[in-house]
């Protein structure tokens, strides 16, 4: 087993050994749960026989609920010295976050597996697109990952768990919602720019069925460009 996979083990170990892993997993399946099938535009208002409400409610919901999981992974260490004591051994920086956002990546899955009774469910009350539903939980996790490797990053600069959160939120903030309005507002350059750089035209074009190629590219892109500068900050610390 290497390295990568034992940080990664002993994170996932760490969210149940605290009892964190069950509250996020349980606040994530109530809010996606009600939003889904009870409130707004559910499946039954929308009288359609796909997950296009439960993709809606979960990006929004793991945009709040990935920081929380990911502000502990360096800010607390870093706050007790345990960091130092890890980069004494023989793991290099980029195993350490690599194995950090394994596990986070891990949790997030394990909450979205709890969600397949939503597609059975659906399945059930008429002819599904399976290959949109499943695309959608493509870009979930897709989405995710860039959140998880925002989230690390703003762990590795402080060493405050509230300043990390409020800064992943802030950043993933511009990536979500801001670059999508500022590229509806202008012209030109930019305004393709600003699209580009928006992470919510790129996943609801995924969640639409359409698997393409450079919106892969782009979540890809922004995951590790983010986990390079949190391996960077954690090689200044050292």
């Amino acid at each position: 087993m290497g390295p990568i996979s034992v940080i990664a083990k002993r994170e996932v170990g760490s969210y149940f050994d605290s009892l964190i892993a069950y509250i996020i997993i349980v606040a994530f399946l109530g809010f996606t749960g009600f939003f889904t099938w009870l409130y707004g535009s559910d499946i039954f208002m929308r009288k359609q026989a796909d997950l296009a409400a439960f993709f809606g409610v979960a990006r929004w919901t793991l945009f709040f609920f990935i920081p929380a999981i990911t502000i502990r992974q360096l800010a607390e260490e870093k706050k007790t010295g345990t960091i130092e004591l890890l980069l004494t051994k023989a793991v290099s920086e980029r195993q350490i976050i690599l194995g950090k956002f394994l596990s986070c990546l891990a949790m997030v899955g394990l909450a979205l597996l709890f969600t397949l009774p939503y597609y059975i469910t659906v399945s059930q009350l008429g002819d599904v697109d399976h290959g949109a539903i499943i695309s959608g939980y493509f870009g979930l996790l897709l989405m995710s990952a860039a959140y998880i490797s925002i989230g690390l990053f703003a762990s590795s600069i402080t060493n405050n768990q509230i300043v990390a959160f409020l800064l992943a939120l802030f950043i993933s903030i511009f990536f979500q919602l801001l670059f999508d309005i500022m590229g509806s507002g202008s012209g030109g350059f930019m305004a393709e720019l600003f699209t580009t750089l928006s992470l919510s035209r790129h996943y609801d074009s995924i969640v639409r069925g359409v698997l393409d190629s450079k919106d892969i590219i782009y979540f890809v892109s922004l995951t590790l460009f983010w986990l390079l500068l949190a391996e960077l900050n954690i090689k200044e610390r050292k």
